[in-house]
C-alpha cells in the first residue's frame, strides 16, 4: 500500500482523535474531525439502513447521524452514557456515533504501520493504517470509504428534478368539484375555514400577554415566529360562553382574515376535509340575517351522508369593521416595511407523528383527515402493511398502516390515531398514523435538502424543515414514494379488481 505510506509520510508528526467501539480502539486524522458533541436527538428516517440513526440538528444545520457500530455490523451499544458523536470535517457534514472518545494524540509518522493494519483488518473494516498506544494499537479508519460503501449518494440535480415532479403530481390532485376545509371544535360543534385562509394550526400558548380594557373575545397576544399575534376566542366570536376550564387541548388557528393575520382559539382541532361542493349548502336567509353567531356562518357541509354537519365560517364576517381596523393597523405597518416578504413562495404541510418522529405531507396531496374507522375489512393474501379496505362515501379505499409499513412496533394506546387520505397521480389510499398535529406553513427557502446518503432515503424523504427554536425536525415525505414499486403494482391490481 505505497499510497498510504506517501500520505502519512516518513518524517514529521500527525495528530489523531482516538475513540472506542465494541472494545476496539480506532482513530481519525485530526483534520477529518470538525468537533465532538454529545449524541444529539435525531429524527428517525423510515426504511433507512441500520447504520443511519436519523437526521439531527446541529446549531441550525441538519446532518445525518451515522452509527459506527452499524457501519461495522457490531450490534447495538449497551449504554449511551459515554457515547459521543464525531462531526466529520470533510465533504458533506456527517455525525459519527461512537461508544466513547479517548484522546487527541500526536504520533510520529514513522510509527504508523500500514502493512500490519492490512493484515489485522476485521470484517467490515476499512483502514488506512495503525499505530501503537499505551492501551493497544489504534486502527486508523478510512471513514469516507466506509460511508461510500454503506450509502449510495444521490446527485442533487436528480433530487431537485424529482421534487419538481412530485410538486407537479401534487398539483394534479386538486379537483374542481372539491373544496378543502380545515375543521375545529367550538363548544361541542364542528366549524371550518377554507384551507386557503389557514396558515397554520399550533398549540395554544401557556402564557398570553393580556390587553387592558379589551373585549372578552380578545384574549391577548402571543409570540408567533418573529412577531406578535393577536388571539381571539372563537367561543366569544360565535356567541358561546367561555369554557369552564381548560382541558389542555385548545389549538390556535392562525388565519388570514381581511388581510390581517390573527390567532383564533378553538377548543380543539379536528380534521382536514375534502368537501364535495354539491354537499355544501348556503345558510338559510332567515338565519344569515340575524346578528348572532349564525351571521358568521357562510355555508354548511353535509358530510357522511348528512350525519356530520360542519358549519363553514365566513372570514370577512367574523369581526366588526372597527375591530378589523384596529387589528389591521399593526399588520399594515409590517407590510409596508417588509415589501419583499409577500413575494416569498410558501408551502403547506400536514404534520403527523409516528412515535416521537414528525413527518410532513404536502397539503395539496391530502384529500382529508379522519378518525380511523372501527370497521376495516381484511383482504386475504396481501402484505402485512395493507391493513384492509374501508368504504369511504361509496369508494372502496385501501388502508395502509404506516407503523407496519415502516417496521415499527404496534401502538399500545391508539385513541389519537388518524386516517390520512392521500392521492398521488395513480393511487388513492388511507394512511393510518399515530396522530395529526398541525398544518405547518414554510417558505420554500427554509426547506433544506435531505442529506444525500441512500437512494431509498432521498426518494422517500425529499426535504427537511428544521424548527431549531422548538427543537423539532420535520421530515417531508413524497406521497408517491410511500409505497415501493411492487406495492404500487399490488394497489393497481387491487383497484382494477374493485372496478370490475
Amino acid at each position: 500500500m505505497p499510497e498510504q505510506v506517501e500520505i502519512f509520510g516518513s518524517t514529521g508528526q500527525r495528530r489523531f482523535l482516538t475513540f472506542r467501539m465494541a472494545k476496539r480502539l480506532y482513530a481519525l486524522a485530526a483534520e477529518e474531525v470538525s468537533e465532538v458533541i454529545r449524541i444529539p436527538a435525531a429524527a428517525r428516517v423510515p426504511q433507512a439502513p441500520d447504520a443511519l440513526l436519523g437526521i439531527a440538528n446541529l446549531r441550525g444545520t441538519v446532518l445525518p447521524l451515522v452509527s459506527l457500530r452499524g457501519l461495522l455490523g457490531a450490534g447495538e451499544v449497551e449504554s449511551l452514557q459515554n457515547a459521543r458523536a464525531i462531526v466529520l470535517a470533510n465533504g458533506a457534514p456527517v455525525a459519527l456515533a461512537v461508544d466513547s472518545v479517548e484522546a487527541l494524540v500526536t504520533v510520529e509518522s514513522d510509527r504508523i504501520e500500514t502493512q500490519q493494519a492490512e493484515l489485522s483488518t476485521e470484517d467490515g473494516e476499512r483502514l488506512k493504517g495503525a499505530f501503537p498506544t499505551g492501551s493497544g494499537a489504534a486502527k486508523i479508519l478510512d471513514i469516507q470509504s466506509l460511508l461510500e460503501t454503506a450509502f449510495a449518494e444521490r446527485a442533487k440535480p436528480q433530487r431537485q428534478a424529482r421534487r419538481g415532479t412530485a410538486a407537479a403530481q401534487a398539483a394534479e390532485t386538486q379537483h374542481a368539484d372539491i373544496d378543502m376545509i380545515v375543521t375545529f371544535e367550538v363548544a361541542g360543534q364542528e366549524y371550518a375555514l377554507a384551507l386557503g385562509a389557514v396558515q397554520e394550526i399550533v398549540p395554544a400558548p401557556e402564557s398570553v400577554a393580556k390587553m387592558p380594557r379589551a373585549e372578552a373575545l380578545v384574549l391577548g397576544m402571543m409570540a408567533f415566529r418573529d412577531t406578535l399575534l393577536p388571539l381571539l376566542s372563537l367561543r366569544g366570536l360565535l356567541g358561546f360562553a367561555p369554557a369552564e376550564q381548560s382541558d389542555g387541548r385548545e389549538k390556535v388557528v392562525v388565519a388570514h382574515i381581511g388581510g390581517t393575520l390573527v390567532g383564533l382559539v378553538a377548543d380543539r382541532a379536528r380534521a382536514i376535509v375534502a368537501a364535495e361542493r354539491d354537499r355544501i349548502d348556503p345558510v338559510p336567509p332567515m338565519l344569515s340575517a340575524r346578528a348572532g353567531g349564525e351571521a358568521k356562518i357562510n355555508a354548511v357541509y353535509r358530510g357522511e351522508a348528512g350525519h356530520r354537519l360542519i358549519s363553514i365560517l365566513a372570514p370577512d364576517q367574523l369581526f366588526r369593521e372597527d375591530v378589523m381596523r384596529r387589528l389591521g393597523a399593526q399588520q399594515q405597518t409590517v407590510a409596508q416595511t417588509g415589501t419583499g416578504d409577500a413575494a416569498r413562495v410558501e408551502r403547506k404541510f400536514l404534520v403527523f407523528r409516528l412515535g416521537k418522529d414528525e413527518f410532513g405531507l404536502p397539503v395539496e396531496a391530502v384529500d382529508e383527515v379522519a378518525r380511523v374507522p372501527e370497521q376495516i375489512t381484511r383482504v386475504p393474501k396481501t402484505p402485512k402493511f395493507l391493513e384492509g379496505v374501508v368504504n369511504l362515501r361509496g369508494e372502496v379505499l385501501p388502508v395502509v398502516d404506516q407503523r407496519k409499513r415502516f417496521d415499527m412496533p404496534k401502538l399500545e394506546h391508539g385513541e389519537n390515531r388518524r386516517l390520512i387520505v392521500v392521492r398521488t397521480e395513480r393511487h388513492r389510499a388511507g394512511l393510518i398514523v399515530d396522530s395529526v398535529s398541525e398544518v405547518l406553513r414554510s417558505e420554500t427557502s427554509a426547506i433544506e435538502a435531505t442529506p444525500s446518503l441512500t437512494d431509498d432515503t432521498t426518494r422517500l424523504v425529499h426535504g427537511v424543515i428544521n424548527l431549531e427554536k422548538d427543537g423539532r425536525i420535520v421530515l417531508l415525505l413524497d406521497p408517491a414514494e410511500l409505497l415501493t414499486r411492487a406495492e404500487r403494482g399490488l394497489l393497481d391490481a387491487f383497484a382494477a379488481k374493485a372496478r370490475s
